[in-house]
């Protein structure tokens, strides 16, 4: 199964055995995979479900129903405070392949990137070909793009961290608890958070981390705490 190519469909389109194909599945099942009528292919709706399929034309028939276990035990939200340029669709793509379930792009005191609703739907296409390519169940969501102070307060996660790497914090690892359901990790935008950031953050129940000794980027951040957890979960 491995070796089949994988494409994501939107769960309505799975009815009574059959996949209705969109006109932009079919040319990219017939035109880029060079798939034929009769040719097998794993179809994954994005929130759990893969099928076994086989191209029919227009549609799919779906031969079996597959098990997936590439998942996480614990439910990984990132609270990204946007980086410039581009370096957020680095962070969908390597944070989708580690396992992350939410992404909530932030803009924090420092944030210099405003993006359109163009950058958010491009993440969300990014995210969804992570999936396909590491074999994930789900597909991550990205939310839109929110003020940090909001982000705080729409928190209510047990476990919830902020990653700061100026100051005598703990490391992220000798600190994070596997106990609950959901984690939620805030890394910051390129200079770090500010003081009142930080504070504020500690007073929503956030507790402040290391990373390591060094200054890391504000696109690495988020890949190192995730691979961190993901690490974690899975020894």
């Amino acid at each position: 199964m491995a070796q089949l190519q994988r494409i994501a469909i939107a769960p309505n389109q799975f009815q009574q055995g059959q996949i209705s194909l969109t006109t932009e599945q079919q040319h990219y099942l017939g035109r880029v995979l060079r798939l034929r009528a009769g040719d097998r292919f794993i179809a994954m709706d994005g929130k759990g479900k893969w099928w076994l399929a086989q191209l029919e034309g227009e549609q799919a028939q779906v031969l079996e129903i597959l098990t997936v276990e590439t998942e996480l035990f614990v439910s990984i939200t990132l609270m990204v405070a946007l980086p410039k340029g581009n370096g957020f669709d680095e962070i969908v793509r390597c944070c989708t392949e580690l396992g992350v379930t939410c992404i909530t792009p932030v803009l924090s005191d420092r944030t210099l990137l405003h993006p359109s609703h163009q950058k958010l739907e491009r993440w969300r296409r990014i995210a969804t070909e992570a999936a396909e390519q590491s074999e994930r169940a789900f597909v991550p969501k990205i939310l839109e793009p929110v003020a940090f102070s909001a982000a705080l307060t729409d928190s209510v996660a047990t476990h919830r961290y902020i990653c700061e790497a100026r100051g005598d914090y703990p490391h992220l690892n000798n600190v994070i608890q596997y106990d609950s359901s959901e984690i939620v990790i805030a890394t910051g935008p390129e200079g770090g958070w500010t003081q009142t950031e930080i504070d504020s953050a500690i007073a929503s129940g956030f507790q402040p981390v290391s990373l390591g000794r060094r200054i890391l980027r504000a696109v690495t951040a988020p890949v190192v705490a995730l691979t961190l957890v993901s690490a974690g979960c899975e020894v």
